[in-house]
């Protein structure tokens, strides 16, 4: 089992407050609804491809952290849209929180959640890494998981605390592996806690009122940045 690591900030397990939605029953009918189903592709031959990726990744946000209070919040959200672009599939990943409903939206409709969900998951993201305080984040390995996915299994080392497992479901797209879930220690899916909450509010008030609800979030999340000492 290869093993590196580097340094995350604490802050990055705020992320994980948000993601509790749903009841555990709720998500146990969810999870086995979500999968890649037919566009996965088969796993590439080097295991360590899709660590490497996470790895990138994770540097990536570190330097955002180390220059948190420089950049700011708008700052962050710059920085971190292009990289969320370039290690998770958004388009999916925002397609599987609606469920079922995704099929009924317009094309138009599509793209507008497509877009916002991914604006949202970016200031999501730039609302919570907004420091560097020492944490450590530790790559333990790939497992092979369903249709030609894996899962990279990592750690945040607390300093004075408990470790924090996290876990990312990828794929191979065209050539490059691609985050399309977060596992919480290690089982809670954050797609699953998403879906019950987006598809439920998407059924019962609507597509509009679901954008409403989302942009809001993210004026919320503006207005805390503007905020930060």
């Amino acid at each position: 089992m290869r093993k590196t690591s580097i340094r995350l900030s604490w802050s990055s397990i705020a992320l994980a407050t948000l993601l509790v939605f749903a009841t555990q029953s709720t998500l146990a009918q969810n999870v086995a609804a979500i999968d890649p189903g037919a566009e996965a592709a088969p796993a590439a031959a080097e295991s360590g491809a899709p660590t490497a990726m996470i790895e990138t990744f994770h540097a990536g946000l570190l330097q955002i952290m180390k220059e948190a209070k420089t950049l700011g919040f708008e700052g962050r959200i710059d920085r971190l849209a292009p990289l969320m672009g370039e290690t998770f599939d958004l388009d999916f990943m925002a397609s599987k929180t609606v469920g079922r409903h995704w099929n009924k939206l317009s094309d138009e409709e599509k793209v507008r959640w497509a877009e916002t969900f991914a604006r949202f998951t970016t200031a999501n993201y730039a609302g919570r890494f907004t420091g560097y305080t020492g944490e450590e984040f530790v790559t333990l390995g790939v497992e092979d998981a369903a249709r030609g996915t894996r899962n990279v299994l990592t750690k945040i080392v607390v300093p004075d605390g408990e470790d924090v497992q996290l876990n990312y479901r990828v794929i191979e797209r065209g050539g490059d592996w691609k985050i399309i879930d977060v596992y919480l220690n290690g089982t809670v899916s954050e797609l699953a806690l998403r879906r019950s909450e987006y598809a439920s509010a998407l059924k019962r008030e609507g597509f509009d009122s679901l954008m409403a609800s989302i942009e809001d979030k993210i004026e919320d999340l503006r207005e805390k940045g503007k905020s930060e000492g």
